[in-house]
């Protein structure tokens, strides 16, 4: 079996690419950054697994291309796909917001994952077998403050999810959309230009989930029998009851 997983470097995406390896994937892992790219390998490798990094970015469809268009037959047969790119920059109201900020979430949190999708799925259809996972987030359930844009993103996120699903359902192929709540992992510090005194406040007062937490959720959806798909999981840490209603211990 193989997964490939993008924004495999960090986070929720590292710890999705080692629990799949735990339970018997063989990974393609794609990533911007090589260097972290590289550990998350040495630590799939180690469980035993066989691995193959892609360093490009998920927003360049040429180079998405050209990477997956390169894959040997060995490693053409993905069973699953975790698109799992993405990000959040900035934290204004939407009428301050940065222009590119905007156009990086935009550019990685929807196109990179129809890049993705557009590349990977026909594959499936054609085997009659796989699972998309795409990673999304309660914020695309309803927008907060000074986040509109982001929200926007994974209600977009959602969306292309449920209509793939729709598109899909005279086949085989599973689609989940797992969408989180707080994790405490880089996104914040990402979010705030690696402001990290103001990242580690967006978890202040309240255990958040971990990256493991979420990897735990996918590989359940994966695991589930042929015939049960795992539409949607909204994950959320036990003192959040939305995208804006946490309660916080002083």
């Amino acid at each position: 079996m193989i997964a490939l997983i993008t924004g495999a470097s960090s986070g929720i995406g590292a710890a999705c690419a080692l629990r799949f390896a735990e339970g018997g994937y063989d990974l393609i892992l794609t990533g911007r950054n090589a260097q972290k790219l590289d550990e998350i390998v040495r630590e799939a490798q180690a469980l035993g697994r066989k691995v193959l990094p892609l360093v490009f970015d998920v927003r360049d469809r040429e180079a998405c291309a050209h990477a997956l268009g390169r894959l040997t037959e060995e490693w053409r047969r993905i069973d699953v796909l975790i698109n799992n790119a993405g990000l959040a920059l900035g934290l204004e109201p939407e009428f301050q917001g940065d222009f590119e900020d905007w156009d990086t979430m935009i550019d990685t949190n929807v196109k990179g994952l129809l890049n993705m999708t557009r590349f990977v799925v026909p594959g499936m259809v054609e085997r009659n077998r796989g699972h998309v996972i795409n990673i999304g987030s309660v914020a695309g359930d309803a927008a907060y403050a000074n986040g509109a844009v982001y929200c926007a993103t994974k209600s977009a996120v959602k969306t292309l999810t449920d209509g793939l699903r729709i598109d899909l359902a005279k086949t085989a192929v599973r689609v989940t959309n797992v969408k989180p709540g707080l994790v405490e992992t880089n996104f914040s510090t990402v979010r705030f230009h690696g402001d990290a005194d103001r990242a580690a406040g967006v978890y202040k007062g309240i255990e958040p989930l971990t990256g493991a937490d979420i990897a735990d959720v996918a590989f359940y959806a994966a695991s589930a029998p042929a015939h049960v798909q795992i539409a949607e999981v909204l994950v959320l840490a036990t003192h959040q009851a939305s995208g804006s209603v946490i309660h916080r211990e002083a």
